[in-house]
């Protein structure tokens, strides 16, 4: 008999849940159950420490309802907290790391985009500090895709994917090396890799096989 693990999935926005379903839509051994607080990123450049509070909250909510992993899809919440503050009974498994370990095998000047600039500290803070740990050394370069991200907010998706593609176009032909950091971007990532043949690195490629080894 199959025993499935109950990963428990925090997003920023629900229209990231469609992203991790498709993810894991062949793994029989997960059964997904998902959490939403939009709430909190629209509070993110506010106070910290009772934004922290409320992720650790959220977090030992999820842990009581009888979850086996957590999985945090939001790079924010994942920069809120420290490592004490992550510690449950279970797995947490940050969404950023799989990419991070992506970026840092790349040897050449990257560039890695963005919709939303208030992630944009966060995640380059992290990835500076995963770089550090693990000793590897790298060139990134950020750009932001400005007035996009409330496209997705407001549900326009098919405008943000188009925003996407579009600077994905104009990047491409500077740099080789290109990156989409955020879930929501992932869909325009797919859709360009495959119109173009380029390849984009975005958080979903070592995402489900990261998972797995964190769950057995």
């Amino acid at each position: 008999m199959l025993l499935r693990k109950n990963l428990g999935c925090l997003h920023a926005h629900h229209s990231n849940i469609e992203y991790i379903e498709q993810a894991f839509q062949n793994i029989e051994k997960v059964e997904l159950v998902h959490f939403v607080d939009p709430g909190l990123i629209q509070q993110i450049s506010k106070n910290t420490d009772e934004l922290a509070f409320k992720v650790k909250e959220q977090l030992e909510w999820m842990e009581s309802c009888d979850m086996d992993a957590i999985l945090i899809t939001c790079t924010n919440y994942i920069a809120l907290l420290g490592e004490e503050q992550m510690e449950l009974s279970i797995p947490i498994i940050k969404i950023d790391e799989p990419f991070f370990e992506a970026l840092c095998e790349e040897k050449q000047p990257q560039t890695i985009l963005f919709t939303n600039s208030e992630t944009v500290e966060g995640t380059m803070n992290r990835l500076q500090q995963y770089a550090l740990l693990h000793e590897k050394s790298i060139n990134t370069k950020v750009k932001v895709i400005e007035k996009t991200f409330e496209l997705i907010i407001q549900g326009k998706k098919d405008a943000y994917n188009n925003a996407i593609i579009q600077a994905l176009h104009d990047v491409v032909g500077e740099q080789q090396h290109i990156s989409v950091a955020q879930l929501s971007m992932v869909e325009a990532a797919r859709q360009f890799e495959k119109e173009s043949g380029v390849t984009i690195i975005h958080p979903l490629k070592l995402l489900v096989k990261f998972v797995m080894g964190s769950v057995e």
